[in-house]
């Protein structure tokens, strides 16, 4: 019944299908909206997708992952362990002074270190020295060879030191101090309504097609796409998995689609003896089940990934096996997703000694990632089945994040969630690191370890990984630190999504595997 009131609902508004916005203009419905505009405030997929517009990076990457020249022109290792990069000559920023080495300088100095940020930079900025040769010439050291120095570049947002010294996140969200090099200006941020930005006709790039765009968070699948086709926007991301054979049949709409670099999982809380969201099944205190290797690994045997795929997923996404799908860098050929097996889930919560099972509350985001509540109803029963009686409690994303990684006394404050992960150097140790490092605030190690899982054996691994500056040699070190990993239970991977982009006729969009909705990827046909 409700999917036939879906359909004839989207029949309805295809039939008010009215003209699209002007060629100057591009009007773009987002699923989730950014927790901020200050591009150092959180290590988030929609925020550091809608600022790549305003700001840029030293590295790029294009839409497959690989790596290409951007506010730097070029970079060489000069030994082991020092890179030179050149800057390029003529930048402006928004506000008309000259891009230097000092503004990146100054980024790598806030970056990690924003108030109150619920997932930060540090992975990619700690452990580096900067040294300015001249305005133009930096010099980056690491304590050691450290080959993925460019992959770590690439995903810091560089920040004008003029007008960011002393300014704090409002100053960003305002547009007081949201002055960047990229091809759009900021013009304006409403919470829970839009973002608006104009062109910068003085990029030193490719000027943008557009003179105006508009984003506009569009939380509701089914209302994106009836945004989209009513004409009220240009393009969507995140096209609702219901609605994806419908509209490949309409002729008005086109569909872009790729497989991201980022897993969906469970991060499990794996330091404290007692769990605040789990209990016996009478309601009474036990210590933290989740501790125990076999409770982990009975977990991940009652999620039926298939059923994710095939049901929730509506197909569209891949059952997952480690943190990237198999044609990413870094990945083990000998892992395969955890089989579906109540029994041995149950067998195994037994010989842990919870024959009976336990209590347990997982949380989650509601509206962050594709069908999120959906997969977190499914795998509730599913646990449900096996012994532990799941309940769920899903959140406004911000809400979610700033509670999962500080909400209690500084520490994540959930026992099991559902969460995401984009590996932003496009290979395992961009997920290994901040994932299932030790927690280490000082190292830059663990920043998004929201169950604080820690094994000093994989620890050594990645460093050892992160040394390594023959790529075959790395892939295979980074190949057993994901089988330490999985075999430990260190997270419980669920799948990979496949990106889906919706667009007027007249428009595409080039699907990138880190999921940013980026303009200058959007040409008209």
């Amino acid at each position: 019944m409700l999917r036939a009131v879906r359909n004839w609902c989207l029949a309805v508004v295809v039939a008010l299908f009215v003209a699209p916005a002007t060629a100057q203009e591009l009007k773009i419905g987002l699923a989730s909206e950014p927790s901020a505009m200050d591009p150092h405030f959180h290590n988030l997929t929609p925020n550091n997708s809608l600022l790549s517009h305003v700001f840029e990076r030293l590295v790029e990457t294009d839409p497959s992952n690989k790596l290409i020249p951007g506010l730097a022109e070029s970079w060489k290792i000069l030994d082991g362990n020092i890179w030179e990069f050149k800057l390029r000559a003529g930048v402006k920023w928004h506000d008309g002074s000259a891009f230097t080495a000092d503004d990146v300088i100054f980024t790598f100095e806030r970056a990690p270190n924003v108030p109150n940020s619920p997932s930060s930079f540090a992975t990619s900025t700690k452990g580096k020295t900067l040294k300015k040769i001249d305005d133009l010439t930096l010099q980056f050291s690491t304590p050691g060879p450290y080959p993925l120095l460019a992959n770590d570049l690439s995903n810091v947002l560089i920040v004008s030191r003029k007008t960011g010294e002393g300014a704090k996140t409002e100053d960003y969200n305002s547009g007081k101090a949201a002055v960047g090099t990229g091809p759009f200006k900021f013009a304006s941020f409403t919470p829970g309504d839009k973002i608006e930005m104009v062109r910068n006709p003085d990029y030193w790039g490719t000027k943008a097609a557009f003179e105006k765009i508009t984003f506009k968070p569009i939380k509701a699948g089914p209302a994106r796409v009836a945004a989209l086709l009513a004409g009220d926007v240009d393009i969507i991301e995140d096209v609702p998995t219901a609605d994806i054979e419908r509209l490949k049949k309409e002729p008005r709409i086109a569909l872009s689609q790729g497989v991201s670099r980022r897993v969906i999982y469970f991060h499990l809380d794996q330091f404290r003896d007692e769990t605040p969201f789990i209990k016996a099944k009478d309601g009474g205190a036990i210590k933290n089940p989740l501790r125990d290797k076999r409770v982990r690994q009975a977990l991940s045997k009652a999620i039926n990934r298939d059923a994710i795929v095939s049901r929730v997923m509506e197909g569209v996404a891949l059952p997952a096996s480690q943190f990237l799908a198999d044609q990413f860098f870094g990945v083990s050929a000998k892992l395969k997703p955890v089989a579906f097996d109540l029994e041995g889930a149950r067998k195994l919560l037994a010989e842990a000694g919870y024959p009976n099972g336990f209590k347990m509350t997982m949380h989650g985001p509601n509206g962050r990632y594709t069908n999120d509540v959906k997969i977190i109803e499914a795998v509730a029963q599913m646990f449900t089945r096996a012994g532990i009686e799941t309940s769920i409690e899903t959140l406004p994303p911000a809400v979610f994040f700033s509670r999962a990684s500080a909400g209690a006394g500084g520490l994540p404050e959930f026992s099991f969630i559902l969460v995401g992960w984009s590996a932003d150097t496009g290979e395992t140790s961009g997920s290994l690191k901040p994932l299932v490092g030790t927690f280490d605030k000082d190292k830059g190690t663990g920043s998004a370890n929201r169950g604080r899982y820690s094994n000093p054996a994989l620890d050594a691994m990645i460093a050892e990984a992160q040394a390594t500056v023959d790529d075959g040699k790395r892939a295979g070190i980074l190949a057993q630190a994901v089988e330490i990993a999985i075999d430990d239970v260190a997270i419980i991977p669920s799948h990979y999504p496949i990106n889906t982009w919706g667009t007027r006729k007249g428009l595409k969009i080039t699907p990138r595997a880190d999921e940013y909705t980026f303009v200058m990827g959007v040409t008209k046909e």
